[in-house]
């Protein structure tokens, strides 16, 4: 079972240029009043017709997190305000491709809000999850050792920001729904 500590229990990255910290807000940590203020603002989050069928619904991303024992869903927060979701999930690696399903967390149901993108917030929010994802099998003791995601082909600006934020790819994956995907992987600082 997955279970958060009560210390850093949110983390961010800034990246010292000015423009702002990110945050990650871990949803299961929350109390049901707070929890449900952060599912009003993920509700509220504004996504390009063209971005949908990459990310899906971020609200139903993140109440799937809620259930699924293997899934962290986290809100992404700038300035005080949610521009985004994502969610790590351990023992998935193989839905993006991954050579095995254990040796690093999957990184998943990730998106910026579209009023808050091109503002490098998508790279930092990439970078802090790494980092969070460091920290839980630091913890959890699961012997990960990176965190693998998959972007679709035709996403050229999230392969961009991934790579911004470390994560190189790892060759191609024709399993994704949406079609061909590449496979992107970031080992561990």
């Amino acid at each position: 079972m997955l279970e958060y500590d009560s210390e850093d229990l949110f983390s961010s990255v800034n990246d010292h240029h000015g423009v702002g910290d990110v945050w990650l807000i871990p949803l299961k940590l929350l109390d049901d009043d707070a929890r449900a203020i952060q599912l009003g603002a993920v509700a509220a989050l504004s996504i390009e017709a063209g971005q949908r069928e990459f990310v899906g619904d971020p609200l139903r991303m993140m109440l799937l997190g809620m259930e699924e024992e293997s899934r962290l869903p986290y809100v992404i927060e700038s300035g005080g305000l949610a521009v985004g979701v994502l969610t790590l999930q351990c023992g998935a690696g193989g839905l993006a491709g991954w050579s095995d399903d254990d040796s690093a967390w999957l990184l998943r149901g990730f998106l910026i809000d579209s009023g808050s993108q091109g503002r490098g917030l998508g790279t930092r929010a990439a970078r802090a999850a790494v980092e969070e994802a460091r920290k839980l099998t630091a913890r959890l003791g699961g012997g990960q050792a990176g965190v693998v995601l998959s972007v679709n082909e035709r996403n050229p600006a999230g392969h961009v920001a991934y790579g911004r934020a470390g994560f190189v790819d790892a060759g191609r994956y024709l399993g994704g729904s949406s079609g061909p995907q590449r496979i992107m992987y970031r080992a561990f600082d």
